[in-house]
């Protein structure tokens, strides 16, 4: 049964995500600027930065720790093909920058960010023009969703899968459609990154959290290992990173094949353990202006977070 605590946690965290869409809220914050210092604060434990300088600096320190890096610009549903542009230019930005700052870094993408919203073919244009800047050395990575865009970002993968192989794709677990779609993923060469899932979704298309979705993750992370198929473990749940170690140890895959991955900020000690013991792990960094849905994520997936926020705003 539930505790009286985890309900009241839930709602804080159901309050948050509320708060993440609410532009009305974002604009306030956005426009008082002593309140946006002090938000500002607390969005720094999760964020590279506001500008690719910052972030590029964050992700050089973390290379020198040891930690592969993924770097992305925040934002999505871009709303004009203009918007889209400039975002697709951004992350050409991000590719060159790597190159010659010889980080060991990978990119990170929404496609409604490169106007997947607008339209398919636009979103196609811009993704070629990014993994063309990439090349073959830098890999792509596009990131999960709501479930409304699922079929249209898979689509766009395995079309511009064909020509960019560096391109890799994320999965949500919880998602019933997976079973097939991950069949089908198997085919392309790129990694498969396999989070659990996080955006509401209508009643009947996902499984909530807990012990079956624990088990199908690790069934998808265990077919990926045994078939030699490149993949991404982002997870911080202890359960799955200590069921995934096992797997490693039984199938012992190539230290490029597969990642731990964590996001910046979040439960980084695990990483640190992880790589101590030898594994492959990797810290997801963010930038940009767009920080306060950021922000509001974060500290609803684990919403005793909040109190963290509340002593770097006092700090």
């Amino acid at each position: 049964m539930e505790s009286a605590e985890d309900a009241l946690l839930q709602m804080g965290a159901a309050a948050l995500r509320k708060a993440a869409i609410n532009a009305q809220a974002k604009d306030f914050l956005l426009n008082h600027k002593e309140l946006f210092y002090l938000v500002k604060k607390a969005a720094d434990r999760y964020i590279g930065g506001e500008t690719l300088k910052e972030t590029v600096q964050k992700a050089g320190e973390q290379n020198r720790l040891g930690f592969k890096c993924s770097i992305e610009y925040m934002g999505e549903n871009a709303s004009s093909p203009q918007e889209a542009s400039a975002a697709m230019e951004e992350f050409v930005r991000i590719c060159h920058t790597i190159r010659a700052q010889g980080l060991h870094s990978t990119v990170s993408l929404d496609l409604s960010h490169i106007g997947l919203g607008i339209s398919r073919q636009l979103c196609l244009e811009h993704l070629d023009q990014i993994c063309t800047a990439a090349q073959s050395d830098i890999e792509v990575i596009i990131s999960a969703e709501d479930c409304g865009k699922t079929e249209d970002v898979l689509a766009t993968y395995m079309e511009a899968a064909r020509l960019h192989p560096q391109l890799a794709i994320t999965l949500q677990a919880y998602l019933h459609r997976t079973a097939d779609d991950f069949q089908t993923l198997l085919t392309y060469p790129g990694r498969i990154r396999v989070v659990k899932g996080a955006f509401d979704t209508p009643e009947g298309l996902s499984l909530p959290r807990g012990q079956r979705l624990n088990e199908l993750y690790l069934q998808y992370i265990d077919t990926l290992l045994s078939t030699g198929h490149d993949c991404s473990i982002a997870t911080h749940d202890l359960h799955i990173q200590t069921e995934a170690r096992k797997l490693i140890d039984l199938y012992q895959p190539s230290h490029a094949q597969y990642e731990f991955e964590s996001l910046y900020g979040i439960q980084t000690e695990r990483l640190l353990s992880l790589k101590a013991d030898g594994y492959m792990t990797k810290l997801y960094l963010v930038y940009g202006k767009e920080w306060y849905l950021y922000l509001c994520n974060r500290i609803a997936e684990h919403p005793v977070n909040l109190f963290q926020a509340l002593a770097d705003i006092v700090a």
